[in-house]
């Protein structure tokens, strides 16, 4: 909820300060064409960085390997795109941030540490299953069927009836 409050709240309130604090230095039609500039290149860096990592990703699944850190970074290029095109300066900078190649890597490496810590439970591990037929709140996913094929094996039992010999239009065949 902090981290929401800060981007709802205190970050335009701070971006409107920075805008008029920089419109008084450099007057008020450059500050918007500086912002206008900057959203121009920034939507050419995504552009071109997003078209580089569409590739990279493809050419993972062409070898049949998971593009995990292309989706990271595809993610991170979208979160660029819209700071950057949002009128501020500090939206830029943090824009700016996830657009470049060097800074993006950093993040993606860290987002990816954070994910793979959050994914991978203690004791969780190849063999540290549910067991058979549970559910991880210990009981069986479908209710409690005591007395029904006790024997722990898959056997079904059934009847069917073979309807192919009696369909006029062939559909079953």
């Amino acid at each position: 909820m902090r981290v929401l409050f800060l981007l709802f709240a205190l970050l335009p309130i701070l971006e409107i300060a920075l805008l008029i604090n920089v419109g008084s230095v450099i007057g008020g039609w450059n500050t918007v064409g500086l912002v206008i500039l900057s959203a121009f290149i920034g939507a050419y860096f995504v552009k071109r960085e997003g078209v580089s990592t569409l590739q990279t990703a493809q050419e993972k699944m062409q070898r049949n390997e998971v593009p995990g850190k292309e989706l990271v970074e595809g993610l991170m290029l979208v979160v660029a795109g819209i700071l950057l095109v949002t009128p501020g300066f500090i939206t830029d900078i943090f824009g700016f941030l996830l657009a470049m190649p060097g800074s993006r890597h950093f993040f993606a490496a860290q987002v990816g540490k954070h994910m793979k810590m959050r994914v991978v439970a203690p004791g969780m591990g190849p063999g540290a299953g549910f067991g058979q037929g549970q559910s991880p709140f210990g009981q069986s996913p479908f209710g409690d069927r005591s007395g029904e094929n006790q024997r722990g094996d898959d056997i079904i039992e059934g009847e069917y009836t073979d309807h192919t010999t009696n369909d006029p239009d062939k559909r079953l065949k």
